[in-house]
């Protein structure tokens, strides 16, 4: 099955085009704008990984290695789109024009989190693995019935395949021609268990088959192939054409959340390895030397600005006023249990508050 789902590459480790098709997308100005944006989410991200080891955020999910799956893919995307994120994919969100701050506000408990900025179809996070796959196609199935041309891109990883939520998500996006695309980030882990015990299948695209929704595998760590596929994939959705799903075979360097030990249950060094060997930003970096666009003073002063940027959003995260611990109580059913309110009355009173 690996060999009817072939990698799809245009940019190898090395940074040489090896493909003969899309040729024309290999710009410098493009291969900037891809650097740029991957420099910025990867210095969120290390930043953000930072705060919560100081205890200044709660428990982070980094996603560094991912950069190019992330990046290429939310570029591909019409600003009126939606996108449906898991808690990872907060790269691919500021990269579509989330603010910072907001994601920020998320990981710090605020609900304030969640609100995009105006205009911009931003989903909640999902934090239940692959719950967001129904809303999206949902999503994309009103999309259809209203007659508008959005499309929608829903984000998941390896582990969610083995949820019924994607099934069933597949299922009806291929039945009711929803335009949606599933973009899988196969990072091979599902939080400590690889992808080797977690299913028979060698591929996430064959599962696209038991629903007739073409699928495709790529190099997860190339921006273009990325870039390109999530863009093909788009199109199709927009033109009728009904659902893709799009397996990206990627790599996370560190932790499934700031709460997580890899070494445990990963050899660390093959991590090493590979952000020696196809680390997608080192792979922009090669290709922009090979072509005479790398630049040192161009690449210290946007590192400069993602660090200015990044540290303008968390000194207003910290100014936000803090979130009140007795709100987790107040939106799980409409009116609060008898359970519940003895659970909420003895935080309050263990904190030193009032009963609200």
């Amino acid at each position: 099955m690996e060999n009817q789902f072939p990698i799809q590459q245009f940019l190898d480790p090395q940074g040489n085009w090896i493909s003969e098709n899309h040729q024309e997308l290999l710009t410098e100005e493009r291969t900037k704008e891809f650097y740029q944006q991957m420099i910025r989410i990867r210095t969120f991200d290390r930043k953000a990984v930072s705060l919560q080891r100081q205890g200044r955020i709660g428990t982070y999910a980094a996603f560094e290695g991912q950069e190019a799956s992330q990046v290429g893919s939310a570029l591909a995307l019409n600003k009126k789109d939606w996108i449906f994120p898991t808690y990872r994919d907060h790269g691919a969100t500021m990269t579509f024009g989330h603010s910072l701050r907001n994601v920020l506000l998320f990981w710090n408990g605020r609900n304030e989190g969640n609100i995009p900025p105006e205009g911009l179809n931003i989903f909640p996070p999902g934090i239940p693995i692959a719950t967001q796959l129904p809303h999206a196609v949902g999503a994309a199935f009103a999309e259809k019935r209203k007659g508008t041309k959005k499309a929608v891109i829903t984000y998941f990883g390896d582990g969610a395949t083995s949820e019924g939520d994607f099934h069933e998500g597949l299922n009806f996006a291929s039945v009711f021609s929803s335009p949606v695309v599933f973009f899988n980030q196969n990072n091979q882990y599902a939080i400590s268990v690889p992808m080797s015990k977690q299913m028979k299948t060698k591929t996430i695209a064959q599962k696209g088959l038991a629903y007739d929704i073409p699928s495709v595998r790529i190099d997860g760590n190339d921006v273009f192939s990325v870039y390109v596929h999530t863009l093909e994939a788009l199109e199709r959705a927009r033109a009728g054409q009904g659902p893709t799903l799009i397996e990206a075979v990627t790599w996370r360097y560190g932790a499934h959340t700031t709460a997580d030990d890899p070494s445990k249950y990963r050899d660390q060094q093959e991590s090493t390895n590979r952000r020696e060997e196809s680390d997608p930003l080192l792979r922009l970096e090669r290709c922009m030397k090979q072509n005479g666009w790398f630049n040192e003073e161009w690449v210290n002063k946007i590192t400069n600005d993602a660090v200015q940027e990044v540290e303008q959003a968390v000194e207003e995260m910290e100014a936000y006023v803090k979130p009140d611990p007795a709100m987790i109580f107040d939106y799980v059913y409409q009116e609060i249990t008898p359970s519940l309110a003895k659970q909420k009355k003895a935080l309050l009173h263990m904190l030193g508050g009032d009963e609200q």
